[in-house]
């Protein structure tokens, strides 16, 4: 088992880092629909009719794809929306401060409080609801991946090289910080979206995860960037093995837990007239 884990992990090194895995975003978008009122879910169904897979699980790497594309074959909104996926902090005391870490709204934080907007406006264009639906989902699952509101001197860890292993070349295997919390956590797990939900629905949710009253998503981002100092999740000697994916990864799974049970309310609330 250890082995196919090893395997699996190593496939994924050369990898592009945005958000949590395909399959942390899926996840997110599976809680969340658990927890949707009938009225939200009735909306929700009515927004994403047409799309190849109408779910939140289905849509919550939507904002990832078309931010490949500008990249790539070239997407107008996929480019504008790219750095509305985080927010880096100058220092690790994570003070938000707006006009510096999020100039015109230019970061995760001012993107799900500009979406959420769109979202709740009835008046809106069905695609305009429908697209800012498919950001909130991305972008909440965003904000609680720690490396998503971390430090602007390494964007994030992605400037952070990390050596796991030291096997497959003569210089090991390399990653970075935001590369080990976007995928290897979760993915080295070995569970398929079903095992993995229903092994995450067993956990009670986090202290503390209720919807903050006044900026919810900046509180979300400054947990996050508290995990970074807090749980001192940069190693020594930029080196990992399978000790640090065991040992972190509780707290990769209880953020995802929280992330899906806040992307719910945030929707019920945005969506359910009588929530």
């Amino acid at each position: 088992m250890n082995r196919l884990i090893s395997a699996v992990i190593l496939l994924a090194l050369a990898a592009p880092a945005f958000g949590w895995s395909k399959q942390g975003h899926q996840l997110v978008g599976e809680l969340a629909e658990r927890d949707l009122t009938p009225a939200t879910r009735a909306e929700v169904a009515r927004l994403l009719a047409g799309e190849t897979e109408p779910t939140l699980a289905g849509v919550s790497t939507w904002a990832d794809e078309i931010r490949a594309q500008s990249r790539s074959t070239g997407n107008p909104l996929g480019e504008r929306s790219s750095r509305w996926h985080y927010v880096n902090f100058p220092d690790k005391g994570c003070n938000y401060v707006p006009a510096r870490d999020c100039p015109d709204g230019n970061c995760v934080i001012g993107a799900i409080n500009a979406q959420r907007a769109i979202l709740a406006d009835r008046s809106q264009p069905l695609q305009a609801r429908r697209d800012a639906l498919k950001f909130i989902v991305h972008f909440v699952g965003d904000a609680h991946q720690p490396m998503h509101a971390g430090l602007a001197s390494d964007r994030g860890g992605n400037d952070f090289q990390l050596n796991y292993r030291g096997k497959g070349s003569p210089k090991g295997e390399g990653t970075n910080m935001h590369g080990v919390w976007d995928y290897w956590l979760l993915r080295s797990a070995n569970l398929d979206n079903a095992a993995y939900t229903a092994k995450l629905l067993q956990s009670p949710l986090p202290e503390g995860t209720r919807l903050a009253a006044d900026n919810p998503a900046a509180e979300w981002t400054l947990e996050s960037c508290r995990l970074i100092t807090s749980n001192s999740l940069y190693p020594p000697k930029r080196r990992i093995t399978d000790a640090y994916l065991d040992l972190h990864r509780p707290t990769a799974e209880a953020r995802v837990r929280q992330a899906g049970a806040r992307l719910a309310a945030l929707l019920n609330g945005a969506l359910d007239t009588a929530h």
